[in-house]
This record gives structure tokens, sequence and C-alpha cells, in this order.
């Protein structure tokens, strides 16, 4: 599988509301921001991403400007994303025009799933801010 196939894998999970954690390494050392959390480590990941799907459906994931650099061992991604989901708690609808950015490594399988799979060592989603 592609880096960029990845990226894209990693969106259409997102949408499908389908388990996010395998897409991210184990390590301690990496790091998820999102849009108002800071989630570190494999397992603080996986375990921030299974609340959220709990949580949230009809999520909205567009790419509008999925950039891409491939040195063959890992890459490192920017884009654009249109996101929006609802919080099946709050009943609240949320929408933001995003910026993401991330480093994916290839690596050795992790399991039959996910095979030789590239997963994230990185990722940074933000919504801008605008000042007055």
């Amino acid at each position: 599988m592609s880096f960029k196939s990845r990226v894209k894998s990693y969106y259409a999970a997102l949408r499908d509301g389908d388990p996010l954690g395998e897409f991210f390494a184990d390590e301690a050392s990496i790091v998820k921001f999102g849009i108002s959390d800071r989630l570190t480590g494999g397992d603080q990941i996986r375990e921030g991403l299974r609340a959220q799907t709990e949580r949230t459906e009809d999520w909205v994931v567009k790419s509008n400007n999925l950039n891409l650099y491939d040195a063959g061992c890992h890459a490192c991604f920017s884009d654009e994303v249109q996101l929006g989901w609802t919080d099946t708690v709050q009943q609240e609808r949320y929408q933001f025009d995003t910026r993401w950015s991330g480093t994916l490594e290839l690596r050795m399988p992790r399991n039959e799933s996910t095979g030789n799979a590239p997963i994230f060592v990185a990722m940074h989603v933000s919504a801008p801010q605008l000042f007055r």
C-alpha cells in the first residue's frame, strides 16, 4: 500500500466509523494533535480514537489539497480537509475547515489485517482561528 493510499484509507475509516487505532505506531513518543486534544503514545491515541468513534457519527472528511513527500521508508503529508461530525452525546453538529500534517513510516507487518501498510508516527489536525 502506498503512503498516499494509507492517508486516504484513514480518511475513509474516519468517515465510516471504523477503528482508527491500527493506523498509529505503538511507541510512547508518538503524538496526535486534534482540534481540541493532544494524545501521546500509541495506547493513549488508540483509547482517544476509540472514545471519539463511540460518541460521533455522520462524518464528513473531504480532502482538498493532499500533498505527500515519499522518501521510501517514510513520508510526510499535508492536506486541507473539510471536516464535520455529530457528537451523539451532546447532540451537536461540528464543522471545520482543517489543516492536517503528519509523518508515516513503513515497517514490518504488525498483524495480518494491516500487512505492511504504513503507520502514522505523528499527526497534527488544526482549525485556523482568525484574529481581528
